[in-house]
């Protein structure tokens, strides 16, 4: 009987692994328009992703999560070639946030501050199922959050890690309920 429990979770758990490595989440549509942009720190190509869609015009406003307290926004600005107007009006750096679920609360909080009733979630493709988990419990449900993941490669040991982060941020919302 436990021999038969155990292969069974080994084989859910395997299965699962299985679909997250080849259903990595894909860029959103670049029709989408939401009122805000948000980009949680950490991957490459995350911020030049924010940064294209609020220049498209896709959104009005970007929220950069969990950016380190000793970025100012001149060098923001110089680094990832932002003009000062826009800079001004539009960007705001979240210093708040050290990990993904600090990115939600951090982001929860900018919504509410910024009466976005629509977001665009930019985050890298084999992160953004658990970032999106742990935003949808910070947000309020009238909130919609379209995902526009980032694509990469990466290696096994990186998704390997993310799927039993994943699944222990699933965990950790259940017992929230």
């Amino acid at each position: 009987m436990i021999r038969r429990l155990i292969s069974l979770l080994f084989l859910a758990w395997a299965i699962g692994f299985l679909w997250f490595v080849v259903a990595l989440p894909r860029p959103a549509e670049d029709s989408i328009k939401t009122d805000a942009v948000i980009v949680p720190t950490g991957g490459a190509g995350r911020i030049a992703r924010g940064l294209e869609v609020l220049d498209k015009g896709l959104a009005e406003k970007l929220l950069v999560s969990g950016v380190d307290p000793e970025v100012k926004p001149g060098e923001f600005a110089a680094q990832f070639g932002v003009a000062p107007g826009q800079m001004a009006c539009c960007i705001t750096l979240g210093h708040d946030a050290v990990d993904t679920r600090s990115n939600a609360s951090e982001t929860a909080k900018w919504v509410a501050q910024n009466d976005v009733r629509s977001l665009r979630l930019v985050t890298t493709d084999w992160h953004m199922r658990r970032t999106a988990g742990e935003l949808a419990r910070k947000l309020p449900d009238h909130v919609t959050v379209i995902r526009d993941a980032v694509p990469s490669k990466p290696d096994l040991g990186t998704l390997f890690l993310e799927y039993h982060k994943l699944l222990a941020s699933r965990a950790a919302g259940l017992a929230d309920l």
